[in-house]
């Protein structure tokens, strides 16, 4: 039983470290030899979708942004479709009518629903789909746009900039959202991304295909479809989405149904996990191994119990202080040096607990993991 347990320890640490820090350390180095993406703007029809429910509070702001893009307006076409909204959503768009923006109403049904809905009135050559409650740069669009002009592109995600967050925690969560940002930078300069960010992207119109109304991830639903026709997801850094940073509490829902919506893709997306996917090394290092992690951790917790001495009191004292320190974080004083180590701690286990949590996929409706997300207005500082 020793041996099995030190196995499985070293095996689980191992995994850890490969994940988090030998990985993107690989990619980087994979991603010093960039594909290149031509780049030109071609004058293009574009369709802007964006879905919402009860959004009243984000569609006003939202719309200015929309219609203050630096694009030839004979060339846009803007659709909001509105999932059963009881709120002033839909005057509030209506008030835009004369400016070019389009009401569709639906019954309530899902994001899903209301986005297919939407795409199906669409005429233009591109889709940009954005979310409510980001708004844009002025040049976004164009910048997304001009990424076409590469015939292997199928679909261009933005840059999501989230401001600074008011606390320590909001500032980990901002540390957090830096390092995804900079794996997915790589990732598209080797090849693609696994998905896009769904504040901001722009997908061929041919290459969208009907989204499954259950289906919690439709900004990876629609750019797999493209990804896995032949085409590269790539993200344009200089497309910029800006939204606040959110409190833990929302992230960490936020974070359980993404992490929920990847166990759901491999349903969807059985080849994620073949060799059919061209990068499937890099689909198990960083989308399967983030689902690992937390079994990972697990399986130490219980394995030290069989640990032979003295790696048995070690290994318990380390993991006690560790998770102690998550625990004891909230209690810590804003400001407090001890802070800047304690929060990392605490928002890295909530990730895990969030990941773990994610298994209730397999248990409940997919849309009862949906929660509208209300958090402050944008400023626009990073």
């Amino acid at each position: 039983m020793h041996t099995l347990s030190v196995v499985l320890v070293a095996v689980c640490i191992g995994l850890i470290i490969y994940v988090l820090v030998a990985y993107p350390l690989m990619l980087a180095r994979l991603a010093r030899r960039a594909r290149f993406v031509e780049k030109e703007w071609i004058p293009r029809t574009v369709s802007i979708v964006i879905a919402v429910r009860n959004g009243e509070h984000d569609i006003r702001a939202k719309l200015d942004s929309v219609l203050a893009l630096n694009y030839p307006k004979e060339l846009i076409e803007v659709w909001v479709a509105s999932d059963g909204s009881s709120d002033g959503t839909d005057d509030i768009v209506r008030e835009r009518a004369s400016s070019g923006v389009q009401l569709l109403r639906i019954q309530a049904s899902g994001k899903a629903a209301a986005l297919n809905a939407a795409i199906r009135k669409t005429k233009g050559e591109i889709l940009l789909l954005t979310d409510v409650r980001q708004e844009l740069a002025t040049d976004s669009l164009l910048r997304l746009v001009s990424c076409f002009a590469d015939p292997n592109v199928g679909v261009v995600s933005g840059r999501l900039l989230i401001c600074k967050g008011k606390t320590r925690d909001e500032a980990s969560i901002g540390l957090y959202w830096r390092y995804e940002t900079w794996i997915r930078d790589n990732l598209s300069r080797i090849d693609s991304i696994f998905g896009a960010t769904g504040a901001l992207y722009a997908i061929r119109r041919r290459l969208a295909v009907t989204l499954p109304e259950q289906i919690l991830l439709d900004d990876v639903y629609l750019p797999l479809s493209a990804f896995f026709a032949g085409y590269r997801l790539i993200v344009e850094p200089a497309a910029l989405a800006y939204d606040t940073s959110t409190p833990l509490n929302v992230e960490f829902r936020r974070k359980v149904r993404t992490l929920a919506g990847n166990y759901q893709l491999l349903r969807y997306y059985p080849q994620l996990l073949t060799h059919a996917n061209r990068l499937w090394l890099h689909f198990v290092s960083y989308k399967l191994g983030r689902l690992v992690l937390p079994f990972a951790l697990i399986t130490i917790a219980l394995s030290t119990y069989w640990l032979p001495t003295p790696w048995r009191a070690t290994f318990t004292v380390l993991q006690g202080a560790f998770y102690g320190f998550a625990y004891v974080d909230k209690w810590i004083p804003e400001g407090a040096t001890v802070k800047r180590i304690s929060s990392p701690v605490h928002i890295f286990v909530i990730m895990m607990i969030a990941a773990f949590c994610a298994l209730a996929i397999m248990c409940v409706p997919p849309r009862s993991l949906w929660k509208v997300t209300a958090i402050e207005s944008v400023e626009h500082t990073s």
